[in-house]
């Protein structure tokens, strides 16, 4: 009898067990329903929102303004630089942005071609293409005429360019950098247009001035202006995380020599923002060309090209500025013997009339291993000290001024 109590009330405690849990699922369920149901509701009244917004934008009528007229067709139709720009909606739904990379070009609908252009005067032939000076048939771009138009060449494919857009509208204004005005990418032959500069580039400059130059006694100084504003430029460049991979003396132009040097062609630049890892690490890809005069040697090593390389090139363009655009490492004829010499740590040799504190900037600049070279930041730093010095002292004439103090 005692046992069948005892079970009885086992039983009975078992059922008010199963009983409590199953209440516990069941008020958990409803509260998930409960919230499952609101959260739909919010979801479609989002999703109708939504749709209602993009009904009203796609009936809105395009009413030309009253307030300014109708473009003229003689007028060459530019947008405004980057972070400037005055985009219509129209244009914002014909081409694809780029929400992550609000400098990447977006899908263009050529606004010139070259037939719009008046090509006057060949500046150099890069290794992508050609640049022009070149004069804008109707209209002004930007307010300019006269423009520096870069032609790609045959077997450019618009990706390549569309990179170099990407890159030089990432790089906004610098005074020391490039400026571009506009582009086509969007049909065969693909073009840049950018800023006139007057001299063309800094390696013709010096080469056709150079009696001049050399009969100038304030020439040193002038060099190391114009040292001082290229690293100005490589230094706002590291800031942006681009490396430019090409930075040689006919890759730089003069408007105004040396206070207005920039630095251009930034077809073989590269966005490290854009890649894996923030270290550059440059492929050899298939019959893919690079300047291997100069280039480091790392890169000959380990195909390892980074902001530290293009410090090194930095010392060959003070080595080029000094030797008047001569050509690097100029007793050596082949390609097989420059990577030999560079690995085996050979130097071009720098000229005696080169100024010792400028000897000593290229010599840190060709430092190996990479990690020992200086900064551009350090590099701009040097100089800036150089020209505030030079800044100090002028020369006069000392006859002139014992005279003055006889009378």
């Amino acid at each position: 009898m005692a046992n069948n109590s005892l079970h009885h009330f086992n039983h009975n405690k078992l059922d008010f067990g199963h009983i409590f849990l199953i209440c516990i699922f069941a008020v958990t369920m409803f509260f998930m329903i409960v919230l499952g149901c609101f959260c739909l509701k919010k979801y479609r009244s989002m999703k109708k929102s939504i749709r209602e917004l993009r009904q009203r934008r796609s009936v809105i009528p395009q009413v030309p303004s009253q307030e300014s007229p109708p473009p003229s067709p003689n007028v060459l139709k530019i947008s405004e630089l980057p972070g400037r720009a005055t985009e219509n909606p129209l244009q914002r739904q014909q081409t694809k942005s780029s929400y992550r990379f609000p400098w990447k070009p977006p899908l263009q609908v050529p606004r010139f071609t070259k037939a719009d252009l008046s090509l006057i005067q060949l500046i150099k032939a890069g290794r992508e293409g050609v640049f022009y000076k070149a004069r804008i048939i109707r209209g002004t771009c930007r307010g300019h005429s006269l423009v520096t138009c870069k032609i790609g060449k045959e077997g450019i494919t618009p990706k390549q360019m569309e990179n170099e857009v990407s890159i030089m509208r990432k790089l906004a204004y610098h005074k020391n950098v490039m400026q571009l005005l506009d582009w086509n990418t969007a049909e065969q032959p693909y073009m840049l247009l950018m800023e006139f500069m007057s001299y063309g580039t800094l390696r013709s400059f010096v080469q056709k001035h150079k009696d001049e130059l050399i009969a100038d006694p304030e020439l040193q100084s002038q060099f190391t202006i114009a040292s001082y504003h290229i690293a100005l430029a490589m230094e706002h460049l590291r800031s942006k995380m681009v490396v430019h991979s090409d930075l040689a003396l006919r890759n730089i132009l003069v408007s105004r020599f040396p206070w207005e040097v920039k630095v251009a062609e930034f077809g073989l630049a590269r966005d490290l923002t854009r890649m894996r890892s923030r270290h550059s690490s440059r492929k050899k890809q298939h019959k893919e060309r690079v300047p291997l005069r100069w280039y480091p040697p790392e890169y000959f090593r380990s195909n390892y090209y980074s902001f530290k390389g293009d410090v090194w090139a930095f010392g060959i363009v003070l080595w080029e500025m000094q030797t008047f655009g001569t050509l690097p490492y100029p007793d050596l004829n082949t390609s097989e013997q420059v990577v030999y010499s560079v690995c085996a740590g050979y130097k071009n040799t720098v000229p005696n009339t080169c100024r010792p504190e400028i000897e000593q900037v290229m010599q840190d600049c060709w430092l190996d291993p990479y990690t020992s070279r200086p900064s551009f930041s350090d590099i701009v730093n040097i100089l800036e000290s150089i020209v505030e010095s030079d800044g100090d002292y002028v020369n006069v004439d000392n006859q002139r001024i014992m005279n003055a103090e006889e009378n």
